[in-house]
């Protein structure tokens, strides 16, 4: 029996943050691998140009035939765009660099901010079963990240410990009121979670402290610490959790998953 909470439709998160680098792309994939383990069935949607959810999950790029550039612009079926991928219960839409030139294109039609919005609740999704969709946002505050958040019911934000870190988050709050203000009213964080934490650096932890102090309740308990496996994993296009189960980054994002499970099971109750 799967732990996880009984839902109406899946539970959409945008991973976004506009600075690169930040472990965005590691954290949905991670995620999605954590949270397929424990029952639920989840597709990614890689709404970054760069592909690099799609190669980090084993989609070749020959493989990707139909992409989020047509889920977006050409309306394509999702039979025809969603893939399986090697781990049972995590599927996903992959991307190519064509996804570049969603921005300027975008920009004619009038739905432009809610193309994805209507693209994740076509009748045909319901055939998917899932229970999430994480959504790898581009390295930017783009139209595409913003069609992520209106699609969205909440935004998880990775946060590096880092001098600055912080202080980059402004203009991303900045954008998630905007959005909640004009088109999703109901668009929450889903959490801050402190990536590449390494415990030996006093850096790391005076950003952490900072964060707690001035966000709360808002940065997940989980840390995904600094670790070899986390950052080779995607070079043999594996997540974590599947090249080294027992590694200090596979069990940081299964706690990850536990954690948001366990909220989102009380904020149902």
């Amino acid at each position: 029996m799967s732990d996880r909470p009984r839902q109406t439709g899946p539970r959409i998160i945008a991973v976004a943050n506009q600075k690169g680098g930040v472990g965005k792309t590691t954290t949905t994939i991670n995620l999605g691998a954590a949270l397929s383990e424990t029952g639920a069935r989840v597709l990614i949607v890689d709404l970054d140009p760069q592909g690099n959810a799609s190669t980090g999950l084993g989609i070749e790029a020959a493989a990707r035939g139909r992409t989020t550039y047509d889920l977006l612009l050409d309306e394509a079926p999702l039979d025809k765009i969603v893939q399986q991928t090697a781990q049972a219960g995590l599927l996903i839409i992959p991307s190519t660099v064509d996804l570049a030139s969603a921005d300027i294109e975008l920009l004619s039609s009038e739905k432009r901010s809610f193309l994805l919005h209507d693209a994740l609740r076509q009748p045909a999704m319901g055939a998917l079963s899932l229970d999430y969709i994480l959504i790898d946002c581009p390295p930017a505050l783009n139209l595409l990240t913003v069609n992520a958040m209106v699609a969205a019911h909440s935004v998880l934000i990775p946060l590096q410990g880092e001098f600055f870190a912080l202080e980059g988050l402004s203009q991303l709050m900045l954008t998630i009121r905007e959005v909640r203000q004009t088109a999703n009213s109901g668009l929450r964080i889903e959490g801050v979670l402190l990536t590449m934490v390494d415990a030996r650096n006093n850096l790391s932890a005076q950003v952490e402290n900072d964060a707690r102090e001035n966000l709360g309740d808002l940065v997940f308990q989980t840390r995904i610490p600094r670790n070899v496996r986390v950052s080779e994993a995607p070079s043999y296009a594996l997540p974590v959790l599947s090249y080294d189960p027992t590694s200090k980054g596979a069990q940081a994002y299964r706690d990850l998953a536990r954690e948001i499970v366990q909220k989102h099971a009380r904020s149902a109750a």
